[in-house]
């Protein structure tokens, strides 16, 4: 009776050993295929970012200076209609520093302003107010679009479908198809949308007078990872 029962757990293990590497999935034939898809677009915004800064032998007048210059410059932002959203102190600074020369100390006050300017045509307008208003310092200009989430997922989508198209190819020629999407991945992109296409900087309108800007187009990007199944 003992000898009957070992012979049926011997059974029994052998068929659950068997169903489980029948059972056992062969590995799937993969094809992996990177897509990039890119938008287009002329900016209709500019973000530019200024400075005030004045330097002294008192800490406290040079300050007392600066922020009478930052709110100059904070009035006529207000009088050219831009909303308080759309102005940031980016940071405030009093500095000491020591001149080696003539050894002695002197002070040095800062304040960094962003603005976004989201009517292009007031651009010449703004920055002269700006200057008259006795910012000293341009620290940078750069364009964006104001859709820029909409000009995303058109980039994602395009970059899905280059995605497809590349894989359709590869598979095309040895004889095979694609079947569905296995996974996906998106590579994270830490860069800004960046001006291309330049014109001269000064370049005369259709009303001969001067341009001073030319914002040309920006790129919206997106790159995907796509691993389709191999049929």
């Amino acid at each position: 009776m003992k000898k009957t029962v070992q012979i049926l757990v011997i059974l029994l293990t052998t068929t659950m050993m068997t169903t489980a590497q029948t059972n056992k999935a062969e590995p799937q034939p993969l094809i992996s295929v990177t897509g990039e898809g890119i938008v287009t677009v002329t900016p209709d915004e500019v973000s530019i970012n200024v400075r005030v800064e004045n330097t002294g032998k008192d800490a406290t007048l040079i300050k007392q200076e600066n922020d009478r210059t930052v709110s100059k410059v904070l009035a006529f932002l207000k009088k050219m209609g831009i909303k308080d959203k759309d102005v940031k102190t980016q940071y405030i600074r009093l500095n000491k520093n020591y001149d080696y020369n003539s050894k002695t100390y002197n002070y040095s006050a800062n304040q960094s302003i962003s603005i976004t300017l989201k009517d292009l045509s007031k651009y010449e307008d703004l920055m002269n107010g700006l200057l008259q208003s006795g910012i000293n310092r341009v620290d940078g200009v750069s364009f964006s679009a104001s859709n820029e989430d909409k000009l995303k997922s058109e980039a994602r989508k395009k970059a899905v479908e280059n995605a497809k198209t590349k894989a359709e190819e590869y598979a095309g020629v040895l004889n095979q198809s694609v079947g569905k999407a296995f996974s996906i991945s998106e590579f994270e992109q830490t860069n800004y949308p960046q001006p291309i296409m330049y014109k001269s900087a000064m370049e005369s309108d259709a009303s001969g007078g001067q341009q001073p800007i030319a914002p040309g187009e920006i790129q919206i990007k997106a790159t995907v990872n796509i691993s389709f199944v191999l049929n």
